[in-house]
């Protein structure tokens, strides 16, 4: 039997991504979210959290766009002169990779989320990488290594079919493939280290090269496609001034990743064709 992880990504970066995550579990087939501990709702998202003990939910360790958990001044050399993390993503590996001061900060930030998250109260889930950037071999490293710590059992592999996605999405394969080559030596290198560690993980994802745009049909095109084993959809839903939020910060596209969280169609889609929903902690 096929299983699916549907997820949803930055958790405590916003009320109205709260919001839809709560109401995407609730009332639709969400079965996981990942936490941005040093999110600006993240107070809130863990009071949501403790209120739906079947939601699992995970860290999503933020180490580029967006802010440290560390007061700036801890970690320097990893933010710009407004305390933020770079967005310059490139950039931003090479330091990790080359630079041993950076290294040094970047393992201490990482071990704060760690720990942020364990003073929540929450169950780890998983963990996974804002950007992915855990496909890193400095910050899988260094994830693996704190992660142990902290009772992390499960982590995102970031690996997209290419012909099932292609198949699905209706769009340009060239940008996949090229995606997936640029990408394929570090996925190889996570999944052995996974392994090595005796750490679950998916098989594959799905939404790496749609990001944005996993409006229902998208969904139903994926499930028609799933590979036999486990596969994560992972989605940034938020929910829009009509439905009660005030001051949305996100977009149309989020709003879609909502509905389509909660469409009943989806729903009835899943339990016809016999895949199963799971989280990451049910891995074994």
């Amino acid at each position: 039997m096929n299983k699916i992880i549907l997820t949803g990504d930055d958790f405590g970066l916003s009320l109205q991504v709260n919001r839809a995550i709560e109401q995407a579990h609730q009332q639709g087939v969400l079965t996981t979210a990942s936490l941005m501990v040093g999110g600006s709702a993240t107070g809130d998202a863990v009071e949501r959290a403790r209120r739906l003990p079947s939601l699992r939910v995970g860290l999503h360790l933020v180490l580029v766009d967006g802010s440290p958990v560390l007061p700036p001044s801890a970690v320097p050399d990893l933010v710009d002169g407004k305390g933020q993390f770079s967005s310059h993503l490139i950039k931003a590996g090479i330091d990790f990779f080359f630079r041993p001061k950076v290294k040094q900060q970047l393992e201490a930030e990482v071990r704060a989320q760690f720990q942020a998250f364990q003073k929540t109260g929450l169950s780890l889930d998983h963990v996974n990488a804002h950007h992915h950037m855990h496909l890193h071999p400095t910050v899988s490293g260094l994830l693996l290594r704190v992660g142990r710590e902290y009772g992390m059992r499960a982590v995102r592999l970031p690996y997209e079919p290419l012909l099932p996605s292609w198949r699905a999405s209706k769009r340009p394969l060239f940008g996949r493939l090229w995606a997936g080559l640029l990408l394929s030596q570090w996925t190889a290198l996570l999944r052995r280290r996974l392994r090595r560690e005796g750490i679950f993980s998916n098989h594959f994802v799905f939404g790496m090269n749609d990001s944005g745009h996993l409006d229902l049909s998208l969904v139903l095109r994926f499930l028609k496609y799933l590979p036999q084993g486990v596969t994560e959809i992972y989605f940034h839903p938020a929910i829009d001034p009509s439905r009660g939020t005030a001051g949305f910060t996100g977009d149309i596209s989020q709003q879609a990743e909502f509905e389509a969280l909660t469409s009943p169609i989806l729903r009835d889609a899943l339990e016809s064709s016999g895949i199963e929903t799971i989280a990451f902690s049910d891995l074994r």
